[in-house]
């Protein structure tokens, strides 16, 4: 596993190199080398068995310089800043990668959400957003779930948030329940985006769609909603996997039908009409499309030579290692990076800001529309850049990105 640190090292070379290729200025690079704001709040949380415990929480804002801050806060027993700032800055150029009118934040506490009740929860939830209320705001910083958060943590936030302020405010977070101002198709959109990307570099690459073999490595949320939108599109799921192992099939799987067996037995594993394979396998199987949808660091330099994939479309972030990456483009294997495939949440939360602001709400197609329109969009940009710099879509998407965000910058100036 790469540790935080090194997490953070990478993320800040991939800035280094596109800075580098786009022949930036010094003092351009100096303003985004750094955050502008990190914080770190105490939070006491009274638990069930009337002890007080003490949690650690954390919100970098890393750059406003193309309008709000715009990242996810997640609960995990690992979190740290240097983990919390190196997604805040990948989330700064997933945003201007997608074009959207927002900077990149994320946040963080670290506990175990698995260990505690609903009622800890929600009270460490509350007690986080009171920390970190004047730092948020629907025209400063708008979080959204990330690891092990959900649309009722947002509710939470939005609910105390509105209490602070002493006005109803659903535009302090997006990624709620619809009932509350969610936007149609949010808990879809991840997987929506992966789907619409993967149909495009079936175009790019000149491989029908339909019959296309596709692999999935995760089968939570994202993972789900790719396998089940590519079938619907006529390709065939051979294979799919969760935390405990994975099944493959030789004709193709009944995506449906594997999500109720997971939700009867808990696993994909021992479905009737398939193998078990290890999730190793899995990633080495003989495929058109390998989704990545789980966990960071899966295509490692011990494994990228054997993977038998066209293209890697990478779901989950931070599955493929620095290494792997340069042993899949000399073998001309397509990677599409994390911060243009995964982009679909963020997209559909910019869609559930514009519509909280407005006071209008978009029917589930107005929104699957304008993500299409957006994922093909920022999709041609970055293979226009890769052709451009010949370099991989990987670096490519960063040079788009540091490109949009640093003409941001250099527009704003310096004041006072």
């Amino acid at each position: 596993m790469m540790s935080n640190t090194s997490f953070l090292s990478y993320v800040m070379r991939q800035f280094e190199e596109a800075t580098q290729t786009l022949g930036l200025s010094q003092d351009i690079c100096d303003v985004l080398r750094r955050p502008e704001r990190s914080v770190t709040v105490s939070l006491p949380c009274r638990m069930d068995d009337g002890k007080l415990k003490v949690f650690t929480g954390y919100r970098v804002q890393y750059s406003s310089a193309r309008g709000p801050y715009k990242g996810g806060i997640r609960y995990h027993p690992d979190v740290t800043l240097e983990e919390v700032t190196a997604l805040a800055m990948l989330m700064t150029w997933k945003c201007a990668i997608m074009d959207i009118p927002f900077g990149g934040a994320k946040g963080g506490i670290r506990c175990d959400p698995k260990s505690m009740s609903q009622a800890e929860l929600e009270r460490l939830t509350r007690k986080y957003t009171m920390a970190i209320a004047n730092i948020i705001g629907p025209y400063l910083d708008i979080p959204a779930p990330d690891v092990y958060t959900d649309a009722q943590t947002m509710a939470w936030i939005m609910d105390a948030y509105s209490k602070i302020k002493g006005a109803p405010t659903p535009a302090v977070v997006t990624g709620k329940p619809v009932a509350l101002g969610g936007s149609e198709g949010r808990f879809e959109a991840t997987g929506m985006g992966v789907a619409v990307v993967t149909r495009e570099v079936s175009k790019y690459l000149k491989r029908p769609l339909k019959d296309a073999k596709v692999v999935v490595q995760g089968f939570g949320n994202a993972g789900y909603i790719s396998a089940k939108l590519l079938q619907e599109m006529g390709c065939r799921i051979i294979a799919v996997s969760d935390s405990k192992g994975g099944i493959h099939s030789h004709d193709q799987l009944d995506v449906e039908k594997v999500l109720e067996h997971k939700r009867r037995t808990g696993s994909v594993i021992n479905y009737e009409k398939a193998e078990n394979i290890t999730n190793e396998e899995l990633l080495e199987s003989e495929c058109d499309f390998l989704i990545p949808a789980a966990l960071e660091n899966q295509i490692t330099a011990k494994n990228a030579d054997r993977i038998k994939a066209l293209a890697v479309i990478e779901a989950a972030n931070g599955p493929t290692t620095p290494e792997a990456d340069r042993v899949l483009f000399d073998r001309g294997i397509l990677v599409v990076p994390d911060t243009l495939a995964s982009a679909g949440g963020v997209t559909v939360s910019y869609f559930e800001w514009v519509q909280n602001l407005t006071r209008m709400k978009w029917s589930l197609e107005e929104v699957k529309r304008n993500l299409e329109m957006r994922m093909v969009k920022s999709f041609e940009d970055v293979i226009n850049s890769a052709k451009e710099y010949n370099v991989s879509a990987r670096q490519a998407a960063m040079i788009v990105a540091v490109k949009r965000v640093a003409e941001a910058v250099k527009a704003l100036g310096s004041w006072p």
